[in-house]
Formats: C-alpha cells, sequence, structure tokens
C-alpha cells in the first residue's frame, strides 16, 4: 500500500536523507524518475521530494512498477537477518545439545529481546522454541542411528525421561520409541532479490521453496507434512546448504539450472508436468497449451495448469516461464510482479551471456 498522509511523506523523506536505519524494512522508496526503489540507508544520490513516493513493504513497490535498486539491494538488506541473530543461531548450532540462555546470550554481546522479535516475525516461534526444536531434531538423528532414548534425552539436557518424551512427541508427533520410521521436513529462510523465502528439504531433496508472503504457504506446509508423512523442524541438511549456493549463482546470472536434488510428492502426471517445466529453456517462455501438446496431451491445457498451480518449489522448477496463450502474464503464486521480473531477468541475463 502507497503512503499518502503528508506527516509520514514527511517524516519519511527525513529519514531518506539522514539514511536513518532505525526505518529500513519500515518502508520503500520508488524513485519515479529512475523506475527503482530503495531502502532507507541507500547511499545513492538523494531524489527530490516530488519524484518519491512511499510504499510500506517491497511487494507493493514491485506491483507498482519498480525494480531493486542494485545499490542498496533493498528486498534482501531489508530482511536481512541481524548480526546478533546469526551470532545466535551459530551458538545453537555450536552447542545442539546446551540450551543458549538470556545471559548466555548477553555474554556474547546478542540480545534477547532483539533475537526474540526477530524470530516471532520470521518464523512464528520464539527462540527458545527454536532452540527446542533444534536439539530435538538432533536427538531424532541419533535415535535413527541407534543410540538409547535415555543417553539421548539428558545429553541434551532433559533432567527427566518423561519430559524428553513429551517435548519429543509434541514435535515429532510420536514418542521417541515409535518415531523411527517418521521423516523430518526440516525448514531454513534465505533472502533474495525478490524477498525472504522458506526452504523445505527431507533427506531424499527439496520439496519445497516460497516466497514468505505467499498466501497458501499454510496450506501447503500441512499438504507436505500429510504427503510425506512427516514433520517439520527448523533446521538445514547438505540439500539446503546446495540450493542456498546454486540459488546465489542462479540470481548471480552465473547458473542456468539447477542441479540440487528435489523431493516432490504428487500424482504421476503431476510429477510429468512439473519435469516439463524444467525443460524450458532458461530466458525462455512457454504456455499451457505447449506443455500439454509436450505431455502428448493437447486437451489437457487445464489441467496443466492446475498441476502447475500444485508446484511448490519456485524458480528451481520455473512455472514462472508459463505466459498466457496471448503473451499476458497469467497468474503467480508469488506474484504477478515477481514473475515479471524473473522473466526479465532471465532474458536479460541470456542476452548478456551471449555478448560475452
Amino acid at each position: 500500500m502507497a503512503v499518502f498522509t503528508q506527516p509520514k511523506i514527511d517524516e519519511y523523506y527525513e529519514a531518506l536523507l539522514n539514511r536513518d536505519s532505525r526505518y529500513v524494512g519500515v518502508f520503500y522508496v520508488g524513485v519515479t524518475t529512475t523506475s527503482v526503489f530503495c531502502i532507507a540507508t541507500c547511499r545513492a544520490r538523494k531524489p527530490k521530494k516530488k519524484n518519491v513516493e512511499f510504499y510500506r513493504t517491497y511487494s507493493d513497490a514491485l506491483k507498482n512498477g519498480f525494480r531493486p535498486c542494485k545499490i542498496c539491494c533493498p528486498t534482501e538488506n531489508s530482511n536481512k537477518t541481524p548480526e546478533q541473530v546469526v551470532k545466535a543461531i551459530q551458538l545453537v548450532k555450536n552447542n545442539p545439545k546446551i540450551k543458549i540462555s538470556d545471559a548466555e546470550l548477553r555474554n556474547n554481546d546478542i540480545s534477547p529481546d532483539l533475537t526474540r522479535r526477530w524470530f516471532k516475525k520470521n518464523y512464528g516461534i520464539t527462540f527458545h522454541a527454536f532452540q527446542r526444536m533444534y536439539r530435538i531434531n538432533n536427538a531424532y538423528k541419533e535415535l535413527k542411528d541407534g543410540k538409547k532414548t535415555t543417553e539421548t534425552a539428558f545429553e541434551i539436557g532433559y533432567a527427566s525421561l518423561s519430559g524428553f518424551g513429551y517435548t519429543y512427541k509434541k514435535l515429532i508427533g510420536k514418542s521417541p520409541s515409535n518415531s523411527k520410521s517418521k521423516k523430518i521436513i526440516l525448514i531454513n529462510r534465505l533472502t533474495t532479490p525478490l524477498g525472504p523465502m522458506f526452504v523445505c528439504a527431507t533427506d531424499l531433496g527439496i520439496c519445497l521453496l516460497e516466497f514468505t508472503d505467499r498466501k497458501m504457504l499454510e496450506t501447503e506446509f500441512k499438504d507436505l507434512q500429510k504427503r510425506l508423512n512427516a514433520e517439520i523442524l527448523i533446521g538445514e541438511n547438505s540439500h539446503i546448504k546446495q540450493l542456498k549456493k546454486e540459488l546465489q549463482e542462479y540470481f548471480d546470472g552465473q547458473r542456468k539450472q539447477f542441479e540440487v536434488e528435489l523431493d516432490t510428492p504428487g500424482t504421476d502426471f503431476q510429477q510429468e508436468a512439473w519435469n516439463a517445466l524444467q525443460e524450458i529453456p532458461f530466458g525462455t517462455t512457454s504456455t499451457y497449451e505447449q506443455q500439454a501438446q509436450k505431455l502428448n496431451q493437447p486437451k489437457a491445457i487445464r489441467a496443466v495448469g492446475r498441476a502447475n498451480g500444485m508446484n511448490k518449489i519456485s524458480i528451481v522448477v520455473p512455472c514462472h516461464r508459463i505466459i498466457g496463450k496471448n503473451g499476458n502474464l497469467m497468474g503467480y503464486g508469488g506474484g504477478i510482479e515477481r514473475k515479471k521480473w524473473l522473466i526479465e531477468f532471465e532474458m536479460k541475463t541470456s542476452i548478456a551471456s551471449k555478448e560475452r
């Protein structure tokens, strides 16, 4: 939503002139003379007040035709994990069996309040809940490898087996002794030039990659858990690490095809449709009709559209490359403005690589 009230416009413009870091993520400023949008701390030369428009979200700025500034990278830096939170997460990773207290955070120059607010805003849970999930995830792996429940419980800080069993069952869905056949889906967060995304993975590969503001995200999580008979826990595995690396290379214009393994539960037809999407060359587009013909089912145009709509892995399985028969952009779970950006980005990257 654009900001129209004059007092707010005056306040935000003053913050822009002063590069006030307190306003990073509070507003996004679109510059009408250059068609780019920035965050409050952008180092670029400041535009005149008559040439700016203020927006509450980066999605609104994209939707109104502005593109991200290459100097301040607004969609990445406004959602970038604060350094203190990065340190807090690293403490947990370095000490997976120890509960990190507020006092321990302060001893490491980390604000417990800042950390708590960030986790609540970006994951919907507290930092201590994140720690519990991380420790239970670690315990789950050890139990699957044959370690005894008693030993695992006491090593990760539980004073009683009953307390460990209660927390474990609440998160995993089954007791420690009955959970060895239960799958785990790990979820992690990353930033991109188009905003933050959630990535999920099983032991077999990536099963979800979606923008955090996607409207149907909660439904997708539930569907994924049901299809894979799994619970979602915060964590990271080799597939997630590889996806982050490849996605960075993609946005840097250095990668046109993804190699990370995927785990995509669905019907045979859906699998065929998703495979066909991955065959659309980087920098080009296709239509539902062309996809149906590729599947040797020319009349299954609507079915192809429904299958594409069920795709849970954005960018890697490139449903953004599907456009209407008349050349118009069709619906996209991440938003039409992101779809437009991705198509234009890929086309420009392709042209640039041919000119080298």
